[in-house]
């Protein structure tokens, strides 16, 4: 089994700041070939007054918190409260309008990951997964911990539903522990560092905090394995997914696959097509 090595390695970048909120990019949207099937990815922290209601179409969100408690609704009756460790996974699909805001007055702060959806599928009825971090299977080795949220890890399989084949892993490890994943060599697949700092792929390339680091992509190779050691406590996610290799056309809150496409989306958002059949 061949393994996998760190091809490039992205900070945060920082796209919004006021008194309110401070959104920094973690993935930067706009190389849709690069990072297929994930858009983009937010690290944000705010307080009450950051977001309203706002639209989607085509495309998943995926919320993680970090620390606080999230409150979230939409129009199709959803809505819930989620804490540290948690995620919601939502499938805005043909059309939703939903908003996210601080439990109280003390603010949140999450990881908010956008992934395609296929042409297919960019239609798909709205669908959300309230995960509970405490609720998920796990997986023990030595030193570490995974939960598992999607796909599999050492035989452990995660429940979330997903439109293509995806991976999502909450792995926390003490200084000094190895572990070691399976990942189909032609996912495109990236770990987001949340705290500490170690070495990751066949090369030992140091990691830290709020750090993405990108794995090569091996189309050939069938499975393959990442090697994750914790030079001192590390507490990371690690994502993967099936490129999709279509057209990204994306515009705000809409992403879809051609500029007719968006210009639909716009007009039945218009029209009040997103509410509930």
């Amino acid at each position: 089994m061949e393994s996998r090595r760190i091809a490039r390695i992205d900070g945060l970048t920082t796209l919004h700041e006021d008194a309110i909120r401070l959104g920094r990019a973690a993935i930067m949207p706009g190389q849709w070939a690069r990072h297929d099937p994930f858009l983009s990815m937010m690290n944000d922290r705010f307080g009450r007054g950051a977001f309203g209601p706002h639209p989607h179409r085509g495309f998943e969100t995926l919320t993680y918190v970090i620390s606080g408690r999230l409150r979230h609704e939409d129009n199709q009756g959803g809505g819930g409260t989620l804490g540290p460790g948690d995620a919601q996974w939502m499938t805005a699909g043909r059309g939703v309008v939903h908003n996210e805001l601080p439990e109280g007055d003390a603010p949140v702060h999450v990881l908010q990951l956008w992934i395609n959806l296929p042409q297919a599928r960019k239609l798909a009825p709205f669908r959300y997964q309230d995960l509970r971090g405490a609720a998920m299977p796990v997986r023990r080795e030595p030193g570490a911990e995974v939960r598992v949220f999607a796909g599999a890890s050492g035989g452990v399989q995660g429940p979330a539903q997903t439109h293509t084949p995806l991976t999502m892993l909450d792995i926390r490890m003490a200084a000094g522990a190895r572990l070691t994943q399976v990942l189909p060599g032609g996912h495109n697949g990236f770990v987001y560092v949340l705290q500490g700092a170690g070495r990751f792929g066949a090369d030992a390339q140091a990691g830290r905090q709020d750090q993405t680091l990108w794995l090569d992509r091996l189309p050939n190779a069938g499975d393959t394995r990442l090697a994750i050691e914790a030079t001192e406590p590390l507490h990371l996610l690690l994502f993967a997914g099936a490129p999709l290799q279509e057209p990204v056309v994306a515009y705000g809150p809409f992403v879809m696959n051609t500029e007719a496409d968006i210009a639909q989306a716009i007009a039945d958002y218009q029209r009040g097509e997103f509410a509930p059949a």
